[in-house]
């Protein structure tokens, strides 16, 4: 299957999931409906987005920022959905069907050749590659045929391959904090417009539509000035912004709302890039595990967001904000140590990933250059 065939199959899951997920929270008081939520949202969510990283080369990662604007789409319909539909039981059986559409084409999809190759099926993995050349006009390289699967245990991956080498460690953690902080301040100014009043329906609308412009930015700069800068800047962005919002007169309302919209506007940048650089920064071999298990911290802030807003706007309406302002400056400055991944080859084993980030991928750019992804 081709790249197209990604473009079509994958904004399924996206948009499936969104509206499995957000609008459920707040009014679909329902355990089982949220336990349900997380357990197959979440899955679809993130194997989705590691299938796309693998499977394209190293010049088209970016159709998973493309991807994402399905993510908004998504949450643009979620207030027309519960403006028709005047009961929580209505809503939830709305916005759970269209999960079932990807059971239709599901088998559309390929499967990672990378990870097919991790657990030494090497002719399976050469025969979806051949397909997907042939699908786009072009032959495999020679060098292709020559794929030998290594003598080496298939193993399970564990967090300790995380965290075991010094490198791999460092971005482990930054890359769990950047997970936690998106999450966190994310959901935190999409409930807090449940608190400032207005039109809900309408003020959510509008946030959803301002994740527009958010990944076009990131289209626009990913590919010319790399990762890290547009990462670090969009967190700074964001704290800045939230910080300015808490100490805006409110008599002076359209002013606080569109500084408030730029934080949205930084927030979302950040959220859709820590995507993409985590799934860069890990090996084949661990990068479905890994990004499954950083992005729990995005699990972790999406809880404690809701007491966090609530509680402390109690004490002061704008304290939340103030919180959303150091949390994010901090990830900002911390993000920028993370390796420059732009243009690189994904990393297969750990090793790699040590050498990529010692180098900040110039000698991994150099090495692996002949390697890159010519069947796409």
């Amino acid at each position: 299957m081709s790249v197209i065939t990604l473009y079509v199959a994958m904004p399924g899951c996206w948009i499936s999931h969104r509206l499995f997920s957000t609008w459920a929270f707040w009014l679909a008081p329902s355990p089982l409906a949220m336990q349900q939520t997380g357990v197959f949202g979440k899955g679809t969510w993130m194997t989705c987005y590691v299938i796309v990283t693998e499977i394209v080369g190293s010049d088209q990662r970016i159709v998973g920022i493309v991807i994402q604007i399905f993510f908004t789409l998504g949450i643009m319909i979620l207030p027309g959905i519960a403006y028709l539909i005047p009961t929580w039981q209505g809503i939830q059986l709305a916005i759970s069907l269209p999960n079932f559409l990807f059971l239709l084409y599901y088998w559309v999809v390929p499967e990672s050749p990378r990870w097919l190759l991790t657990r030494k099926k090497g002719e399976k993995a050469l025969k979806i590659m051949h397909d997907i050349a042939k699908h786009n006009g072009k032959y495999l390289s020679p060098h292709y045929s020559e794929i030998t699967v290594s003598n080496m245990e298939v193993t399970n991956p564990s967090f300790l391959d995380l965290v075991r080498t010094p490198r791999m460690r460092r971005n482990t953690l930054i890359l769990m904090y950047a997970w936690f902080t998106s999450a966190l301040i994310y959901q935190g100014l999409v409930m807090r417009l449940g608190i400032v009043g207005g039109n809900l329906y309408l003020d959510f609308f509008i946030s959803g539509a301002v994740e527009l412009p958010a990944a076009l930015l990131i289209l626009i700069t990913i590919d010319r000035i790399g990762r890290r800068l547009p990462f670090a800047i969009s967190n700074i962005v964001a704290g800045i912004a939230c910080l300015i919002t808490a100490f805006l007169p409110e008599d002076i309302p359209w002013l606080k709302t569109t500084v408030a919209t730029l934080g949205r506007l930084g927030i979302t940048i950040a959220f859709e890039i820590v995507y993409l650089v985590n799934s860069e920064l890990y090996p084949t071999t661990l990068r479905n595990f890994g990004v499954s298990l950083c992005s729990s911290l995005c699990d972790l802030g999406g809880i404690i967001a809701p007491f966090l807003l609530f509680r402390l706007a109690a004490i002061w309406l704008e304290l939340p904000l103030i919180i959303f302002s150091v949390l994010a400056a901090v990830c900002g400055i911390l993000v920028l140590l993370l390796p420059e991944t732009k243009g690189i080859s994904l990393p297969e084993t750990v090793e790699d990933v040590e050498q990529l980030s010692g180098h900040y991928g110039k000698c991994w750019k150099k090495r692996k250059h002949q390697n890159t992804n010519s069947y796409i």
